[in-house]
């Protein structure tokens, strides 16, 4: 051996396994002892199962959980987050209520009342026409104004409702049926009254063939559309004016879980407050105070709308439905002179009298409703005012139609549409239609006021609950955070 030089000798006599050669010892892929390049597990070795990354999670969270800053940091976690949902939600749901109240206010109703005046219209142009076929060549120009004013309602009316329902909903199809039964009507009065005018007896039967138009086929959808958009109505009145309950619930266990919180940091610290904790908990309970009360004025106010609003409303367009139907067939006596009939327990009766004191039944019920329902002095007295007109409206329909079955038929004319001097049963027929209308745009008014009161009071709401919820939590990470603080 040459100075300078050492000589390792290895105390081993086996040779290094080649490459690729098997384990001599089965090791390979046992835990703890690495695997040789090239190699793979040995056959018949059980392999340990892999570990998912949300399984090492948990163990992660069950060791930081064994740690009081771990469990800290686990409390302040789930504050922030509970805090953070129950404005989320309460801003969601109360959302949901002031659109419903708003669509209440500004979209339902509106289109309800519209879908009120669309049958007042054709029943009230129908009424006229009738009174202007009466007249024959002495048709005022008053009752000509009114029949055109009134299918010029009808026709814009049509017109905005198919510009607010949903295309090939049951609205759209009415509202469609009804613009092109609307041209057919009017070309029928038109016939009437040119061979009225000219003396002509097939006018009546045009006339007779508009009424049926009218009342078998136009008045029957119209109120099928009035009932569609008052169930419309119902159904945002129910949403507006239901209690977020998930919001309330939510916002009751956040608040149950920040004491607890509270009196868990008191427990081991001493510590009579946790300011940010304190200001977690004045948030949410904040948030929780609005969420019920506003909810609670929200619902009143709306409840009022309804009760003292909506309720009135119905009856009282009812009432003037019942009144223009009323007289159109006491027109209708006079025109068909005997023509419709129809069988009454036994007894034949002329077709349109017998409607017209069955519509004077309904007016007269109509009426003691809305008196009922009306709830100041400005309400009952156009209702008051109604009620008079229709006992004088009956009084004289019995004069008229005593001459008309005596054969007088010029005088039973007068008694109907004759001017102020023959006491005509028209007079009071204005004098009702025109108290109902006052009774509708007061009651109108109370609508709005009560179910405006009921939406403002979900004003700021949804935001202020979002905002004081960021706060809330922001406050319960700081808490915790400052308790955390000690163990640094």
């Amino acid at each position: 051996m040459t100075m300078g030089e050492v000589t390792v000798t290895s105390t081993s006599s086996a040779a290094p396994p080649a490459t690729g050669s098997p384990d001599p010892l089965g090791t390979a892929g046992l835990p703890g002892i690495p695997s040789q390049p090239g190699r793979g597990p040995a056959p018949g070795v059980p392999q340990p199962p892999r570990r998912t990354a949300f399984a090492e999670g948990v163990d992660r969270l069950r060791a930081a959980a064994t740690t009081e800053p771990g469990r800290l940091r686990i409390i302040g976690a789930l504050l922030a987050v509970c805090v953070v949902a129950f404005g989320a939600v309460t801003a969601w749901q109360m959302t949901d209520r002031s659109s419903a109240a708003d669509d209440v206010l500004h979209n339902s109703q509106p289109l309800s009342s519209a879908a009120a005046d669309i049958y007042s219209s054709l029943a009230d142009a129908n009424t006229a026409a009738s009174s202007g076929f009466l007249a024959g060549g002495d048709e005022t120009s008053t009752s000509r104004e009114r029949y055109l004013r009134d299918i010029r309602n009808a026709a814009g009316k049509l017109s905005a409702a198919a510009t607010n329902s949903e295309p090939d909903s049951e609205s759209a199809t009415t509202i469609a049926s009804l613009n092109k039964l609307l041209s057919e009507y009017t070309g029928y009065i038109e016939r009437a009254r040119a061979n009225n005018r000219l003396g002509f007896p097939v006018g009546g039967s045009y006339l007779r063939l508009a009424n049926d138009t009218m009342q078998k086929q136009m008045l029957p959808q119209a109120e099928k559309l009035y009932a569609r958009e008052n169930q419309r109505l119902s159904s945002d009145y129910a949403d507006a004016t239901s209690y977020p309950w998930a919001a309330i619930g939510l916002g009751v266990t956040v608040t149950g879980a920040l004491v607890w919180a509270q009196r868990r940091n008191y427990r081991r610290t001493n510590r009579v407050l946790n300011h940010g904790l304190v200001a977690a908990t004045a948030a949410t309970t904040v948030v929780l105070l609005w969420l019920v009360a506003g909810q609670s004025f929200a619902r009143s106010g709306l409840n009022d709308s309804y009760d003292h609003g909506i309720r009135s409303l119905n009856v009282l367009h009812d009432a003037r439905i019942a009144s223009l139907k009323a007289r159109g067939n006491e027109n209708l006596t006079l025109v068909a002179r005997g023509a419709e009939t129809v069988e009454v327990n036994g007894e034949v009766v002329d077709a349109y009298d017998h409607d017209f004191e069955g519509e004077m039944s309904t007016l007269g019920k109509g009426l003691a409703q809305a008196e009922r329902l009306a709830d100041d002095q400005a309400g009952r007295k156009p209702v008051a005012s109604a009620v008079g007109g229709m006992e004088e409206w009956k009084s004289r329909h019995e004069e008229a139609q005593a001459a008309y079955e005596l054969g007088d038929f010029q005088q039973a004319l007068a008694r109907v549409i004759g001017d102020k001097s023959d006491k005509p049963t028209g007079e009071c027929f204005d004098s009702v239609d025109t108290a109902l209308r006052t009774a509708i745009v007061h009651e109108q008014a109370e609508f709005q006021r009560a179910a405006g009161d009921g939406r403002d009071a979900m004003t700021g709401l949804p935001l202020g609950a979002a905002a004081l919820a960021v706060l809330g939590a922001a406050g319960a990470v700081l808490g915790i955070g400052r308790r955390l603080s000690e163990y640094r």
